[in-house]
């Protein structure tokens, strides 16, 4: 009886086990990126005019040409760390399903020249706030007032009516 029911648990195990790790990869593959744009429902490639490259949405990935061949990674190369992936213009090539977009490069690049720029676009989701200084939430403040040495004259001013305060108050206290 033990057995049977050490059996059963294992089974209920493996099968919620199963099917957790099943949700997790739906869930993950083909989500579009934040920067990407909205209002299309089946897309499988960008390509990305500024930088004459391809975003691989299933498998979330760039895809450019770099010492002689075509790169696939999951980061822009080194010349383009600083690109503005929001700012910059996304076609979606909504005619090709395959695994090489690049195929087709020699006509994405004519009809689709640096600084294209179609019908307007707006991303998923919002640009995220950097870390830094910020326009809406600017965290300096004016210190003038706390100058260095007004806050010592006050300090020390402070400290000598302390010690006549307590001089009084010892002097009255011994009368």
């Amino acid at each position: 009886m033990k057995t049977i029911r050490l059996a059963i648990a294992g089974l209920f195990l493996l099968v919620a086990s199963a099917t957790q790790a099943q949700v997790s990869i739906n869930v993950n593959i083909g989500t579009p990126p934040s920067w990407g744009p909205a209002g299309y429902a089946e897309m499988e490639y960008y390509y990305l005019p500024d930088i004459e490259a391809y975003y691989d949405v299933r498998a979330s990935q760039f895809i450019y040409f770099g010492d002689g061949r075509w790169v696939r990674t999951t980061y822009l190369p080194r010349q383009y760390r600083n690109y503005d992936l929001y700012g910059g213009y996304k076609v979606v090539l909504n005619d090709y399903h395959g695994r090489t977009p690049y195929a087709y490069f020699d006509r994405h690049r004519a009809r689709y020249y640096k600084g294209y720029h179609g019908t307007p676009q707006r991303c998923y989701q919002p640009r995220p706030v950097a870390y830094g200084y910020n326009d809406r939430h600017d965290n300096r403040r004016d210190y003038k007032h706390y100058d260095k040495k007004r806050y010592d004259k006050h300090d020390r001013d402070d400290r000598h009516d302390d010690d006549h305060d307590h001089d009084d108050h010892r002097g009255h206290g011994r009368r």
